[in-house]
């Protein structure tokens, strides 16, 4: 029996004559880090999307934890969170406010104690009170992982999750990401431009070039295919699939 907690299979995603994500597929099993990287318009934006059941495919099929995403959302989507350099919450409100919110939104028991728990393992204790509004873009960034791992999720979409955290907090947080994987068997889909990063965090690397992948597998194997010292090369010179 598979342990694929997610399969995508031959996924497209049209806007009128364009193609964002060209006929796709790949598994991500329990426990698994899968880095998805491509340059900008490469597709990945349009993969997290639909993935996420914010746009409905073209063609193709979306299944986590055995079910299909399109006829089983809210069950698949109550075991999945998101977190993005890229998103905002809500200004008007603090720290505190905004996780007991999400909190509430996934029926959470124990809200405090999770939020005491998310606060101190991200380093937000300083902060916690603080409005939303007045967060630095460091600040902000731990705050949308916080709201992600508060959850517990099974599946965490990651995008860009270190950017704007200085060097020594970004490694405590691949540090946690990789604890709450080795303790809860997390699966997470990771997007970074930092190719170290993603060489350090990612059991596979799908690359996505004009919508299709044109290359995947460990760092070290596309590294070797492409004749390159680190995938900061590969990913400079270009793949061409």
């Amino acid at each position: 029996m598979s342990s694929a907690v997610v399969e995508v299979r031959d996924l497209t995603k049209r806007f009128g004559e364009f193609t964002a994500v060209d006929g796709i597929s790949f598994d991500i099993q329990r426990g698994e880090i899968l880095g998805l990287l491509g340059p900008n318009g490469a597709g990945k934006t349009t993969t997290f999307q639909m993935m996420l059941g914010l746009v409905t495919p073209t063609s193709g099929a979306i299944r986590m934890f055995g079910l299909d995403l399109q006829t089983h959302r809210g069950e698949i989507l109550q075991q999945v969170n998101f977190s993005s350099t890229y998103i905002s919450l809500p200004y008007a409100l603090t720290v505190e406010e905004n996780l007991t919110v999400i909190g509430r939104l996934y029926g959470l028991s124990n809200i405090p104690g999770r939020i005491d728990e998310m606060v101190k393992k991200l380093e937000m204790q300083e902060w916690r009170h603080k409005l939303t509004r007045k967060l630095s873009s460091g600040q902000m960034t731990r705050l949308t992982l916080a709201k992600a791992l508060l959850t517990e999720p099974k599946i965490l979409f990651l995008d860009e999750p270190t950017a704007s955290l200085d060097p020594d907090i970004a490694h405590k947080i691949r540090a946690i990401l990789l604890d709450e994987r080795r303790a809860s068997g997390l699966s997470i889909l990771y997007t970074s431009h930092n190719m170290r990063e993603m060489e350090e965090m990612s059991d596979r690397i799908i690359f996505l070039q004009r919508g299709k992948i044109v290359a995947e597998g460990t760092a070290q194997d596309i590294v070797a295919r492409f004749g390159q010292a680190d995938l900061e090369d590969v990913g400079s010179t270009g793949i061409h699939g």
